[in-house]
């Protein structure tokens, strides 16, 4: 599914220090390439060969920041590194985007500095990646409308990865301050996806499977609008207090998600952990549905959850593939320090 382990490490061995920029990550790393990475990582951890440590994040006490840093090792594909960066709600009126971060990789078998990577761009086509795997490996396999709520930045990279992995006719979208939803129509006109802007109750009657991407601290979809067969990515909830659906919806599904201790603490489970209504055991992470010992969906009744917390894993992953790409290519920059 991903590189090589000498492949990896052949990029470990050359000198100095790799700069990959935010425009050469574009360049060589697409939905594939993220999907690819983003799925082979989620297999590791959930095999064991793969762990993230500890998440740091903290409002910063100004410009109403939050700042943090995410870091882990992948054994099998030999990356060791870290994501520092955060979030800066006030970008939006500087024309930058509203998350910031860069990837940090080191050499696994001496502790040197070997990658410095831009890490914007893959904080969206990872995020996109990880709810495109879901879909991949819960949706059912005769889905075919997709409903989004939310529509912000990270709204189109998620509806193209979407859309590709079942074969959808239709997309309805619903978002707090609608006229932004011309994000998302302008993609289906582009591709030619029939498009329409529904209020949340229509989207839960419609939509055989729903992202939810948003920032916000409250549920947006509640458990009754929501029909049998249904697959949820739930992407916006990373924070303590945030929140996009009904614990209640969460009680009646089965739930996965990529990292269970993110899920539970900063996830969209921590409401329905915290009121007794999911237990953290009831909580499967998608790596075993990847790596085939857990089944998955059930059958085309069940509702489907994917809490998708963002762990520091999934962009080491993607960084590293940026690197090895980036220079396979020639595009990749060396420093020496």
């Amino acid at each position: 599914m991903g590189a090589s382990v000498e492949e990896l490490s052949s990029v470990n061995a050359l000198p100095g220090i790799t700069l990959v920029s935010e425009a050469v990550c574009e360049q060589v790393v697409g939905r594939p390439e993220a999907f690819s990475a983003v799925e082979s990582v989620f297999a590791a951890m959930a095999s064991g060969a793969a762990y993230n440590f500890p998440v740091v994040r903290e409002a910063i006490g100004h410009a109403d920041a939050l700042y943090g840093f995410k870091s882990g090792f992948d054994r099998a594909g030999m990356v060791l590194g870290v994501k520092s960066g955060g979030y800066w709600p006030g970008n939006v009126h500087k024309n930058l985007t509203n998350h910031q971060s860069t990837v940090i990789l080191f050499d696994p078998d001496t502790g040197q500095l070997r990658s410095l990577v831009g890490g914007n761009y893959l904080t969206a086509v990872r995020t996109a990646a990880a709810s495109a795997v879901s879909i991949a490996h819960l949706a059912r396999k005769d889905a075919r409308v997709l409903g989004m709520v939310g529509a912000g930045h990270q709204s189109t990279f998620q509806l193209r990865a979407a859309l590709e992995q079942r074969n959808f006719e239709k997309v309805v979208a619903w978002n707090p301050h609608p006229e932004y939803l011309s994000r998302l129509a302008a993609v289906c006109e582009e591709l030619g996806m029939p498009f329409a802007a529904v209020e949340r109750e229509q989207l839960g009657a419609e939509a055989d499977v729903i992202i939810t991407i948003t920032s916000a601290f409250e549920p947006l979809l509640m458990k009754q609008w929501i029909k049998p067969g249904t697959h949820i990515a739930c992407m916006g909830t990373d924070t303590k207090g945030k929140q996009e659906v009904d614990p209640e919806l969460l009680a009646v599904a089965s739930v996965f998600t990529d990292e269970v201790a993110q899920s539970i603490s900063i996830g969209e489970a921590q409401h329905a952990v915290a009121s007794g209504l999911l237990n953290e055991a009831d909580i499967t992470p998608i790596g075993e549905v990847i790596n085939g010992t857990h089944l998955g969906r059930r059958d085309d009744l069940e509702i489907t959850l994917f809490d998708g917390t963002g762990v520091g894993l999934q962009d080491l992953a993607v960084a590293s593939a940026a690197v090895r790409l980036a220079q396979q290519q020639g595009l990749a920059e060396q420093v020496v320090l």
